[in-house]
């Protein structure tokens, strides 16, 4: 698992830019961020490249707690960042924080 745990706290977005099932590609610093809002309300915050052929994670297919690549569909669990199946690789994960409507990682 690739997980960013610590760091800086970044605005990155407000809750009403999210859709349940749909991703948002945002920049910080350079990098690209894949942001899934989920069922429950809680937001996830990836790399937006896939580990296989560098797809736009922030594009894909959303399921439960899984995003699809769209290039080659590729499954990618949003909690550890890690393929599913029999795909190997990792992508990071980034803490979040929500405060109200705000959404924060960790960089």
């Amino acid at each position: 698992m690739a997980f960013v745990e610590a760091g800086r706290k970044v605005f990155v977005a407000n809750r009403n830019e999210l859709t349940v099932g749909l991703g948002k590609k945002v920049e910080i610093e350079g990098r690209e961020l894949a942001l899934f809002m989920q069922e429950d309300g809680s937001v996830r915050v990836l790399d937006n490249k896939c580990p296989h052929k560098g797809g736009p994670l922030s594009e894909g297919i959303v399921s439960g707690n899984y995003v699809y690549c769209p290039l080659h569909d590729w499954k990618i669990c949003m909690k550890t960042g890690s393929a599913q199946g029999g795909d190997q690789g990792n992508v990071a994960c980034f803490t979040v924080k929500v405060e109200g409507d705000n959404i924060y990682v960790f960089i």
